[in-house]
This record gives C-alpha cells, structure tokens and sequence, in this order.
C-alpha cells in the first residue's frame, strides 16, 4: 500500500522553500508514495509548475490559527489517509495542529529559514512545536546546529539535507533590457535578508568601468515598502538605464540562460536555490560568505566569494567577471557540473526517503 505524503506550504509564491517543496512532491516515487500538496495561505507562480497527478488542499487560511482551516485540513489527512506531514517553514505550526489530532499523522519539518544569521526567531513556541516532530530536516549546518541546541532536539532526530535545483528547457528570453556579455541577474525575493541596496551601491561603480552593464532583478515582493526603497535607490544613484526590476516571473530559466554573470548579495541566507540554478543555467555567479553559500560554489571554486555587505569588494568581483568571457565560462562550466553532481534531485529525494523509512 502507498504512503501518502503531504507537503505543507504556506505559499506558492517563487522562493526557494516553496520550490523544493513542489520539487518534492512532484518527484516522490509514485510506486511508494501518494502525494499530496497543502497551500495553507494561497497559491502563487509555482502553482502551474505542480504535476497533475498531485492532490490539492488549499486551505486559505485567514490569520495565523485559523480553527477551520485546521478542522479541513484534518478531515483531509482523514480521508485520504495521510501518515507524514512534511511541512515547509512556517507551516509547521499548521502541520503540529492537526497531527494532534486522529489519525495522528507523523510530522516532518523541513527548516528553509533564510535569516539563520541573526537567529530572531522565537525560540521557546519553536520549541514546543518541535516537541510533536518526528524529524527536522535542515537545508544548511548552521540551521541543523540551531535545532539541536536551541530547540534541544536530539541528534538522531535531525538531518542536514543540502538543497537542489530543477531547471526547466528554456530558449532564451528575447524581451530583457541591456545586451549579451554585460547582463547580471539577481533572483531574489524583494525583503531585507536579501540586501538588494549592498548590490545597487555596487553597480553604481560598476557602470563606470562597464557602462553597457545591465542588471535584472527577479523576485517576488514579500515586503512592499523594502521595494520602494529599492526602486528610489536606483533612481538615486542614477542607474535608471542599468538596473531594471522584472519582479516575479514564470520565465525564470529563459532569463538565466539570456543573461551572463548570477548574483546574490544577501546579508543572510539558507541554502539558496538560486545559486543552484545559476549554475544549471551554466552561470558564473557572486556570492555572499553567509549559509551555505561557499559550500554550494565549492569554496570559490565555481564562483567568486565576497564578505556581505561590502559594495566595492561586489563590484570588483562583477568587474572581474564582465572583463573575462573565458573566466566566465569557465566558472559557469564548473558551475554546471558541481551542481548536476553534488545536489542532484536524486540525492536529495534519496536521503528524505531514507528519513521517510526511520519514522
């Protein structure tokens, strides 16, 4: 008989948590399991990347416990006779509310958080929560150290589980400012963990050496006043015709393979996806030393590492690369085979089935 897995997201907004948990849940051996998918807020642009032989549960919740949407989200597991709750970052707290009730189905939580650097989150209601959590699955060390001396979680109880990335064939964006050999990208989610003005305040030293330098950022508005920011930065620093904000879009993989360096400058982060994908796309990127950053670049072996927060030692680097197309390609190539060798789906599928098996 087939186990039936439900993944939990709050969303379906294009971040790096919510695209593992469709990867996830779009890849789980059908022979093995039954897959099943919650939103518990709303769908976003991943909804259309989600397989159809997938169940649905959005639950649309309106504030934080919502009764009713934990009452429907039980007779769901009731129904379709879920065993885990595999949830994804905040959705924890939705997933240990309803495996308190018949039929109890076992908790998985899977620790995406981005912001790991400033350790903000609360940490006695984690604590609690954790208390009914079968396993926790951290996407970097730092994260998996958290929950076994903050949250006082046993060793055996928690696993690192580095990311992985899925790029779709894509031809190449036809429609994007700027021109080939002087596009950089950013995919990252408009909010402050992400530092978007560290990267503006380098691209205004930037343009004075590479003055055709373009750069495209994509992402969703998780913070709607942090982007107006963003958008009176750039017209302050007078990068109106280098910098250009594409938001989200479902294009993702057309754009990277349209442009010609990857960037990410966060102050803080995870695992990030992005830099997974930088590298499917064959991109060389630059990168921030924060979460497991240098890991996913082999220590600067497949891209260039800067500290965070540090615009001229950002700009040299992206200098670096738009002056070096045999650099570039080079980079992009090791890029490329790290990422197909290292963080494979099927690695990563492998190690959560095996976590599947223990509980």
């Amino acid at each position: 008989m087939r186990i039936g897995i439900m993944h939990i997201t709050d969303t379906l907004d294009a971040g790096g948590a919510e695209r593992i948990a469709v990867h996830l849940v779009n890849l789980l051996p059908r022979a093995d399991f039954a897959p099943h998918l919650c939103t518990t807020r709303r769908d976003g642009a991943l909804g259309d990347l989600v397989a159809a032989d997938v169940n649905r549960l959005r639950l649309v919740r309106r504030h934080r416990f919502d009764v009713d949407a934990i009452r429907r989200l039980c007779a769901y597991v009731r129904e379709h006779r879920i065993r885990i709750l595999h949830a994804h970052g905040t959705s924890l707290f939705v997933a240990v509310a309803a495996a308190s009730m018949p039929p109890y189905p076992v908790v998985v939580w899977h620790d995406h958080y981005g912001r790991c650097e400033f350790d903000d989150r609360p940490v006695w209601l984690y604590r609690l929560a954790t208390r009914r959590v079968a396993a926790i699955i951290a996407v970097n060390e730092k994260l998996a150290d958290w929950a076994k001396k903050r949250l006082r979680v046993a060793a055996e109880r928690v696993w690192y589980v580095p990311n992985f990335a899925v790029l779709p064939p894509a031809e190449l964006a036809s429609d994007l400012p700027g021109e080939r050999g002087q596009r950089i990208v950013c995919v990252a989610n408009f909010r402050p963990a992400k530092d978007h003005f560290t990267l503006i305040r380098a691209m205004k030293r930037v343009v004075t050496s590479f003055p055709n330098a373009h750069l495209l950022l994509v992402g969703v508005t998780n913070d709607a006043l942090y982007r107006a920011r963003v958008s009176e930065e750039i017209v302050r620093e007078g990068l109106t015709g280098n910098v250009s904000i594409l938001g989200q879009r479902a294009d993702v993989a057309a754009i990277l393979r349209a442009c010609d360096i990857g960037v990410l400058a966060s102050a803080s982060e995870g695992f990030p996806v992005t830099l997974l994908e930088y590298g499917l796309a064959a991109l060389p990127s630059v990168a921030t030393r924060v979460g497991q950053c240098a890991e996913a670049l082999d220590g600067g072996r497949t891209g260039l590492l800067i500290s965070p927060g540090a615009p001229d030692e950002l700009a040299a680097a992206l200098c670096a690369l738009l002056g070096a197309p045999d650099l570039r390609a080079r980079l992009g190539e090791a890029a490329l085979r790290r990422v197909q060798s290292v963080y494979s789906p099927s690695a990563a599928l492998k190690a959560i089935e095996r976590i599947y098996a223990l509980i």
